[in-house]
Parts: C-alpha cells; structure tokens; sequence
C-alpha cells in the first residue's frame, strides 16, 4: 500500500512519531540522549528547522521547517529511526515475522503522522498542542516544568511567557493527535 504525503516543498509540518507497542521507552534517559543525537545528525546532513519538539515516554511531536526546494521529510525520519534503534535500550524482544522480514526492530511504529501547517494560526495550534502534551498526560502541571520540550526555548525567543499553560488553552481544547 501507497500512502499519500504531503510533499510541500519548503514547507512546515507537524509530526506525531510513536514507539512500537506504545512502550515507554523515553522514560530511558540513554534513549533520550540518543534521540538528541539522532536529531543533531541528520541536521547536521540534512538541514531543517525545529520549531518546537516535545518527547514523552511513548512518543514524540515536532514541528520541522524544511529548506525551500525539499520536501523529504520522511528519509530524515527514516535515519532518526534508524539511529535511534540501533542502540535502544529496553525495546520488547520478539518480533513479528514481517518486523524480521524487513529486518526491523520492535522500537518504532512503522509509520508516523504529518500534516503539511498551511498558516500562522495552524503553525499556532499545533505549537500550543506540543507544549501543551505534556500537562494533558498528567507528567506535569504546566508546560515549563516538562524537561523533553522546547518550551524553555520558546519563552526564550518571546513566543510564549513563561507562565503559558497553568490551564489548557481554549484553541487545543478536546484535540487529541496522538
């Protein structure tokens, strides 16, 4: 099967990225690290743009901007994957015969969700969602106490201030895209 992606050239996308059986494999510190570096990488190679990143135990949404003239987000993601699994520590062992078959790992769900943003208020809305993850899991009372976010930055860059989230913000309110 074919699936249809958005290929926006240059554009901004929001991810929703999850491990494989939904295990908790970012309450690991090792596998957090190794994501930071995993990201570093293919930036390094590859470049684009994080605008806001937020990881939870099970996993992880981003916004990425991408170069004009691209529009490959999914061999970065591929690679992240890729990296990541290589030196996961506590994936499930035992795998399905399709996962051995193409050689996969039981760390990711074969597949992640995107969606092209088309303006600033949809940049917006999905910004306000990633932040917002971690306090709508129960991890934390508000986005700025939640380690694995690019909150912090943003305050910083004066996008957010930084008692944003102490409630849940109306234009989020009922989503769930996870």
């Amino acid at each position: 099967m074919r699936y249809r992606r958005s290929q926006q050239q240059g554009g901004s996308y929001f991810f929703t990225v999850v491990t494989y059986g939904r295990q908790p494999l970012f309450s690991i510190q090792d596998n957090i690290g190794r994501l930071r570096i995993a990201f570093k990488r293919e930036m390094g190679k590859y470049p684009f743009c994080i605008d806001a990143v937020v990881v939870l135990p099970d996993h992880l949404h981003a916004i990425w901007r991408l170069p004009e003239n691209d529009n490959d987000y999914s061999s970065r993601w591929s690679r992240i994957k890729r990296y990541v699994s290589v030196g996961c520590v506590g994936a499930q062992e035992g795998q399905s015969p399709s996962r051995q078959k193409k050689r996969e790992k039981s760390v990711w769900q074969r597949r992640f969700w995107e969606h092209a943003i088309c303006d600033e208020d949809d940049w917006q809305h999905h910004m306000d969602y990633i932040h917002y993850n971690p306090v709508k899991h129960g991890y934390v009372q508000t986005p700025q106490e939640w380690p694995y976010s690019s909150f912090a930055r943003c305050v910083e860059k004066g996008w957010y201030p930084a008692n944003w989230g102490a409630t849940e913000p109306e234009n989020i309110k009922g989503i769930n895209q996870e």
